[in-house]
């Protein structure tokens, strides 16, 4: 496999706003959009909030399919201006990321592998809008474990696969 891809953007975050919220309201720690981001093996991005969150985490770095919000968007008659409000690290078009699950790739010089689909929570119906879980299940984004450091860009990239 190999396949011209689109990073459109690039987020990271210092804090969560919904993990271990239930029932408490949303935190508002802010999202920093970047045009690059260090990705640090077994560690996650330099900046986010789970960088060295835990040993060998599953979610150092999320992505989520720009195809995906844009069906969200029609399928809810709504406009999503702040992708960050997603909660993804990385806004991706011309892939798709389910299939990425089990698999190790390559985007530029960062190698990962795809550990499983992110399942929508609740509060994506706060974040986005009614309906915005249900409308997400099954294309919430992928995350990914970093297996081979290096700087993600935003722009046109090439996505392969890596095979022992």
């Amino acid at each position: 496999m190999s396949e011209s891809i689109t990073i459109h953007q690039i987020f990271i975050s210092s804090g969560h706003d919904f993990k271990g919220r239930f029932n408490k309201g949303r935190l508002n720690n802010g999202v920093q959009p970047v045009e690059s981001v260090e990705c640090v093996a077994g560690r996650g991005l330099v900046g986010d909030r789970y960088f060295d969150f835990k040993e060998d985490y599953k979610g150092q770095v999320s992505f989520i399919a720009e195809e995906a919000i844009e069906a969200l968007e029609a399928e809810l008659g709504l406009k999503v201006e702040d992708r960050s409000d997603f909660r993804r690290n990385v806004v991706v078009s011309g892939t798709d990321l389910n299939a990425l699950v089990g698999q190790d790739f390559r985007i530029g010089e960062v190698v990962l592998r795809g550990v499983e689909q992110c399942k929508p929570c609740f509060w994506m119906n706060e974040a986005i809008g009614p309906g915005a879980h249900e409308a997400l299940e099954g294309r919430g984004g992928l995350r990914c474990r970093i297996l081979e450091s290096g700087v993600l860009r935003a722009g046109p990239a090439q996505i392969e696969a890596v095979v022992d």
